[in-house]
């Protein structure tokens, strides 16, 4: 039944058409009103790239918490991401403030009961001050202040035992953290320059205290276009460690979606397992670019 529900739902996806029109309205102000309510736009837009992918192969199977349960190394994966406008030009800079919510669900749809895996909670709150720069390479375009937090939603289970002798392990993860981007452009090409750094605590309250380790403090992404063909390739990295990770994307229109493919090869795919190195390829659509 999980198969048939993805099956149709990617169907939608690919082929449904959501617009409306109400010609027979007379009273532009209903009109108005009642469109934005069908069309669903109630001002929340797309943040980062929303997805969902049927197909992920994994280079290794995915360790499970849980004796019982084995996961494979073949699943879906999905990712919702929106963020809302709240202010403008509140210090004259030409300033846009936003606060932005990103859900990455890993779904091990290939195995029985099909549970999900590990999902991923991140919500932000950013202000992106324009740039009017323009460069006889790279033109720059804007930068980007934020304050985020990622978490995968779990308790402490340290202190759960399956047995006398065998516990669960924690599963929490969560970090807090600021960043700042610096956007630039130069034809078709799109860079962005990120650094980042997680807030104070002690190691003794954190669930994953190396985890800049793994992830690193910076990351470089360029996105390309070509006619509608989209690619991206995003790294990042700790050059103290000398680990980090690459991911590379490529999208195409279809009807009224894009046709998705992501590749990803070492540190951090998720938060549970932060410090596995793998890689893996995935096939999708993505409802956003």
């Amino acid at each position: 039944m999980r198969y048939i529900l993805l099956l149709v739902s990617l169907f939608f996806i690919i082929f449904a058409n959501d617009e409306y029109e109400l010609k027979e309205l007379k009273n532009e102000k209903t009109k108005s009103s009642m469109q934005k309510w069908l069309d669903n736009d109630l001002s929340l837009k797309p943040y980062k790239t929303n997805y969902i992918l049927p197909y992920g192969y994994s280079s290794k199977e995915y360790q499970s918490n849980i004796p019982t349960v084995e996961y494979k190394n073949i699943e879906a994966e999905l990712q919702v991401s929106l963020q809302l406008h709240i202010g403008s030009n509140l210090i004259g800079l030409k300033e846009k403030y936003y606060i932005s919510y990103s859900h990455q669900a890993f779904w091990q749809i290939y195995i029985d009961s099909a549970p999900f895996r590990e999902s991923t909670y991140n919500p932000e709150a950013f202000v992106i001050i324009p740039i009017e720069h323009k460069g006889s390479m790279i033109s720059l375009r804007s930068f980007k202040l934020a304050l985020a937090h990622q978490s995968n939603g779990q308790p402490n289970t340290s202190e759960i035992y399956f047995d006398q002798n065998q516990s669960l392990g924690n599963l929490s993860r969560s970090v807090n953290y600021v960043y700042g981007s610096l956007r630039g452009q130069y034809n078709g090409l799109i860079v962005d320059l990120k650094a980042w750094a997680p807030l104070p605590e002690n190691k003794e309250d954190s669930d994953n205290y190396d985890l800049m380790d793994y992830w690193g403090f910076s990351s470089l992404k360029l996105t390309y276009f070509i006619d509608e063909h989209m690619f991206t390739l995003m790294g990042r990295g700790n050059i103290g460690t000398q680990r980090g990770a690459i991911k590379a994307t490529y999208s195409y229109p279809l009807v009224h979606n894009n046709f998705y493919v992501k590749l990803f090869s070492g540190y951090g795919e998720s938060l549970i397992d932060y410090n596995s190195k793998l890689t893996k390829l995935s096939f999708g659509f993505s409802f956003s670019r």
